[in-house]
């Protein structure tokens, strides 16, 4: 009876496990990552169609966040290098949502069985976060720099304007959006991609 129990125990971790595919190789190449992964293009594209963010915007966002890690976590904080303290933050999947607006997304939307790491739901989410952004903000929906720093920073920080205090923030949001143009352009050259 133990072996039994202890093997499906072990099934079962095994299948949770390979829901989550492993990053594609070379993330610096669109079209890669689409050949590496197609059924995540057909979920940009469902996002693009919804919200009407671009599909390399949302790559941009995901590769800064995740690396196209499904299951991204912040890394765990230490006390004097041995205690763990827990995480920096809830922030977890693709998107790296945090529990507040994951489920604040899913109550808006009511999908009730979206997956932060789900392909196609973290793709969602950033097509509904970046329209509310553009909703409440009057932030484009596809300007890849604005819209990560209200991603990052909430749309009250956006507000505020508190990303203009961080340096970094500001570094990697123009990362993010010359990520994006590297991508849009990639796509262009994918055929029936874009």
């Amino acid at each position: 009876m133990k072996l039994w129990a202890s093997l499906l125990l072990l099934l079962l971790i095994a299948a949770c496990s390979a829901r989550v595919p492993p990053a594609p190789r070379n993330l610096d190449d669109a079209c890669a990552i689409i050949d590496a992964q197609p059924g995540w293009l057909k979920a940009m594209q469902a996002t693009r169609d919804r919200w009407g963010v671009p599909v390399n915007v949302q790559m941009a966002v995901i590769w800064q966040e995740s690396k196209f890690r499904g299951d991204a976590r912040t890394p765990f904080n230490y006390a004097l290098g041995v205690i763990p303290m827990g995480r920096d933050s809830s922030a977890y999947g693709y998107a790296q949502a945090i529990d507040s607006t994951w489920n604040w997304y899913l109550r808006e939307t009511g999908r009730r069985g979206a997956r932060r790491d789900d392909f196609a739901d973290a793709t969602d989410f950033i097509g509904w976060y970046f329209d509310r952004s553009t909703q409440k903000l009057g932030i484009p929906i596809d300007s890849a720099r604005k819209q990560y720093l209200a991603y990052h920073d909430g749309q009250t920080g956006y507000r505020r304007g508190s990303y203009r205090r961080k340096p970094w923030l500001l570094r990697i949001a123009k990362e993010v959006d010359a990520r994006a143009d590297m991508y849009g352009e990639q796509l262009a050259a994918c055929s029936g991609t874009a």
